[in-house]
């Protein structure tokens, strides 16, 4: 049972033992580098597609980008995953400030916004070799020329749906996303397609 006044705070899925592990931990890694992220606040927002014009920027997110695509600023990123829908990011800590200003910038539009902060865990895959221990999984072109930086879309890791974003950077780097339940198994995958680029 809680004390009176605590706090429940979560857990993150993942943690530095799940890659030392195998050992591949990030000092290890060579060609690749996979790290978990930190928690952050998640929504799921649908609007009907039609009316994307009349809420072109929504509380810093930006609306109207082509699908399987994302924009961030000022640490809120907005994805769009289809023709009506987006998944939303922003800082943990500004959870409670974000969902207030999304529920006062859409009170008058129709829409449904569901807070999927404890659905997901991320983590990223980073190095010359990231785009080839994800094709261990995923069927996707990875290619710069066919997924640039600012790419975003749903697809398969091994048998488990996953959110992969393309990040700017100086290296190939890609942010995984998966529902909680799945962590343990796209970490295991992920640091399994690894090990053929783990430094000898």
């Amino acid at each position: 049972m809680l004390e009176k006044n605590s706090i429940a705070q979560r857990r993150s899925a993942l943690n530095a033992t799940i890659f030392a592990a195998a050992d591949l931990s990030a000092s290890k890694a060579a060609a690749v580098t996979i790290n978990a992220l930190q928690a952050e606040a998640r929504w799921s927002l649908r609007v009907p597609e039609r009316d994307v014009g009349k809420v072109p920027t929504v509380a810093g997110f930006q609306l109207d980008q082509p699908l399987n695509r994302f924009q961030s600023h000022e640490g809120r990123t907005a994805t769009r995953l289809g023709p009506d829908e987006w998944l939303l990011l922003a800082p943990e800590a500004d959870a409670e400030m974000v969902a207030l200003e999304l529920m006062a910038a859409l009170q008058q539009q129709q829409h449904a916004l569901v807070d999927v902060s404890h659905r997901n865990i991320a983590m990223t895959v980073s190095g010359r070799a990231a785009a080839d221990v994800l094709n261990a999984g995923c069927p996707l072109d990875l290619r710069n020329a066919r997924f640039p930086p600012g790419t975003a879309t749903r697809t398969l890791l091994g048998k488990c749906e996953i959110l992969l974003f393309r990040l700017d950077g100086g290296e190939p780097t890609f942010r995984v996303e998966c529902w909680r339940s799945f962590a343990t198994y796209v970490s295991a995958f992920l640091t399994e397609a690894a090990r053929e680029f783990h430094a000898k």
